[in-house]
């Protein structure tokens, strides 16, 4: 009876701990966004790897999550191998990542949610940088552009916007094909802009963009409406 009994205080103490590190990897997920709809974890570990800080897999799952101004519609994350600081999450600290952690998934946004990001800097400013590296001799990053709509359509985005020249305002409209090249690279192409700007479509046809090494994307989908990704990317600590 006392083994059975100290079996079970161990299995209590296991899941409290389980429970535990289910929370504070909440509380880690919801510090990265501003705001989140659902959130759903799952962690799938062992015991003997939960108590040395080693969880070989956890799902998350999420809708409507914003980062830095931009909203994901939904993403769905399974991250591998992950080593965290276990000793200080049993003693009520911040969890904390120890190495860099390989995460796979699918992630979807939707035209709306897009263009309810337009106000955020990360994607205005993207978009900027995007337009002066594919025409930086007739966009230079001086004169700023006020993005106003985004349009998603097969394999085509579709920009608007107003640009600022000279206390002047033009209006503009660009669309452009995006294509994967490999899992880090894509592809600007088949540039059009409205007003007409001639023979910029000629000397500027198609952009190559590097992700960097940390990205592998197997899937960049365009459909009316919805943009998906699927791939592998890097945490890092």
């Amino acid at each position: 009876m006392p083994e059975q009994n100290s079996q079970t205080t161990n299995a209590n103490k296991i899941r409290l701990i389980t429970q535990g590190l289910t929370t504070a990897l909440k509380l880690w997920l919801r510090a990265q966004v501003s705001q989140i709809s659902e959130l759903e974890v799952e962690i799938k570990a062992s015991d003997r790897q939960i108590l040395s800080g080693r969880i070989p897999s956890v799902s998350i799952f999420a809708t409507h999550a914003v980062y830095q101004g931009l909203l994901i519609t939904q993403i769905q994350l399974i991250a591998e191998n992950i080593r965290i600081n276990i000793g200080s999450v049993l003693k009520g600290q911040s969890l904390q990542l120890l190495e860099i952690v390989p995460v796979v998934g699918d992630l979807i946004v939707d035209e709306n949610d897009l263009n309810a990001s337009l106000s955020s800097d990360l994607l205005s400013t993207a978009l900027t940088d995007l337009l002066v590296k594919v025409l930086p001799t007739h966009y230079p990053q001086s004169q700023p552009i006020n993005w106003q709509e985004i349009t998603l359509d097969n394999n085509q985005i579709i920009l608007r916007g107003v640009r600022v020249t000279n206390s002047e305002t033009t209006p503009l409209e660009i669309s452009l094909g995006l294509h994967l090249l490999s899992g880090h690279e894509l592809q600007v192409a088949h540039i059009q802009i409205k007003p007409d700007q001639g023979d910029i479509l000629e000397k500027n046809h198609e952009y190559n963009l590097d992700l960097g090494s940390d990205v592998d994307i197997q899937e960049l989908t365009l459909i009316p409406g919805k943009l998906v990704c699927r791939g592998r990317i890097n945490v890092n600590p």
